[in-house]
């Protein structure tokens, strides 16, 4: 194979003589991550949600590589970025995707209340109070809505047989609210505004309120700092966090 077609934080993604995406884990990772991975992917197949079939499980140079259906087109983030004037057309298809992924149960992945506690038991950078008082909230954290985790346009590949999603390696089952607040934070990181119509679009086709999204934020936050995602503003997700604990106090 040649170099890598695209490089993300836990992966390298090939494209192999027989024209299949190989995703290629670094090092450092469990040994069954790419079985885990290929477990979930299959299952939300099964659900009836247009993702890429998972081929095979391999090694690539002593790594353990995922063989999958190569998905060719462009994502919505990249269509959406030669056009500005059609953001919001985009981010209204993408709210319509994510809302039908919302209508699914999926009691079979990843409790996201358990994902959440085991994330937030990992963060070193938050005090003592403040992980207590986000345990306590995700603790009361319910439901078996199928939730992405990662959701956003440049996870939507446009292709001649429609929208592919990609990209589910932290799906779980649980509240709609928190995946979308999760979008919402994502693009806060990259643009405030098109975060906000982003959410006012969420709000407006499904009827929930902006409010009861929002204050998921802290929890949410004080997760996604467990990543270590290079070029992330740690400290603007650590601010969401203590504007949340302080607010719950002054209550």
């Amino acid at each position: 194979m040649k170099g890598p077609i695209a490089t993300g934080n836990t992966a390298e993604i090939y494209l192999n003589d027989a024209g299949h995406a190989v995703k290629v884990y670094k090092e450092g990772f469990p040994g069954d991550e790419a079985l885990k991975e290929a477990e979930k992917q299959r299952y939300i197949h099964s659900l009836g949600i247009p993702v890429p079939e998972v081929l095979e499980l391999t090694t690539f140079n002593g790594r353990q590589a995922l063989v999958m259906e190569y998905i060719e087109g462009e994502t919505l983030g990249d269509l959406a970025m030669k056009n500005r004037t059609l953001m919001e057309d985009y981010l209204s298809v993408s709210v319509e995707i994510q809302m039908m992924i919302h209508e699914k149960e999926a009691p079979g992945l990843e409790p996201m209340r358990d994902k959440l506690m085991r994330q937030l038991q990992d963060v070193s950078s938050l005090s003592s109070e403040e992980k207590m008082g986000l345990l306590k909230q995700v603790d009361q954290v319910s439901g078996t809505k199928l939730c992405h985790g990662d959701f956003h346009l440049f996870n939507l590949v446009e292709t001649e047989d429609g929208i592919r999603i990609l990209d589910w390696v932290d799906a779980s089952s649980g509240d709609i609210r928190a995946d979308v607040i999760r979008t919402y934070l994502l693009y806060v990181g990259f643009d405030q505004e098109i975060a906000e119509q982003y959410l006012a679009l969420y709000c407006g086709k499904s009827g929930l309120q902006r409010e009861e999204i929002l204050q998921w934020g802290p929890m949410i936050a004080g997760a996604r700092l467990s990543e270590n995602v290079p070029g992330e503003d740690a400290d603007r997700l650590l601010g969401i966090v203590r504007q949340g604990v302080k607010g719950r106090i002054a209550k």
